[in-house]
């Protein structure tokens, strides 16, 4: 009979294991998926700031193959966890996949180049809207190559278990779709929310609003 309960003990444990494990495939590969998304759609638009050209094939060719991007990602990382979370720590930021190490690298770029583009408009007395134009697509695109060497050749990974790994989706931004962008900041996607218009005597008129983007910091 002990032995009879000790393999039911051992089925349920390695079935609970298997079906975690699958939690965590499924995880990595979305995760890698909408980052590459991003990450493609953003480039597409640093393409299209550089041409100074208003047609949106960049765009619908960006967001292709960074979805293309993210599930190779997605199956890199898949691999090399070996059935646990992983722990992606770059130059900058900490991640729990790879390709937020490539997304985050490529705002810090944009912005990076903004600063820049608008700051010779400023001292050359030029348009800051071109400045702020180039300097950011520029600066996007230098991000995404620094990203990727950062991502793949520098950062340090570290393996967690599954029990005690950090949950992604704790105190995440509100949202349909929320992206864990570090431990300290989330961005949330098409969130309903309820405003209160007006209050007159007795009865309190509101009306049902859509927020599309959430971004949440905690310290």
């Amino acid at each position: 009979m002990r032995t009879f309960f000790g393999l039911l003990i051992c089925l349920l444990l390695l079935f609970y294991s298997h079906k975690e494990s699958n939690a965590q495939t499924i995880e990595l590969m979305g995760g890698n998926t909408l980052n590459g998304a991003i990450n493609g759609t953003i480039l597409g638009g640093a393409v299209m700031g550089l041409s100074n050209s208003t047609s949106f094939t960049p765009l619908r060719v960006g967001l292709g193959t960074g979805i293309l991007y993210g599930v190779g990602v997605g199956a890199y990382d898949v691999t090399t966890s070996e059935g646990n979370t992983i722990v992606v720590s770059g130059l900058f930021n900490d991640g729990y996949n790879s390709s937020i190490i490539v997304l985050l690298d490529t705002f810090y770029g944009a912005a990076a180049g903004a600063v820049v583009g608008t700051s010779v408009m400023l001292i050359a007395g030029q348009p800051l809207i071109d400045g702020l134009q180039y300097g950011s697509s520029a600066g996007a695109i230098a991000g995404f190559g620094v990203g990727i060497v950062d991502a793949f050749f520098l950062s340090e990974r570290t393996l967690a278990s599954i029990e005690t790994a950090y949950n992604p989706s704790r105190d995440a931004a509100s949202g349909i779709v929320s992206l864990r962008l570090n431990k300290n900041a989330s961005l949330g996607f098409v969130s309903p929310s309820l405003i209160d218009v007006s209050e007159t005597g007795f009865s309190l008129k509101s009306k049902l609003s859509v927020n599309m983007l959430n971004i949440k910091f905690s310290f």
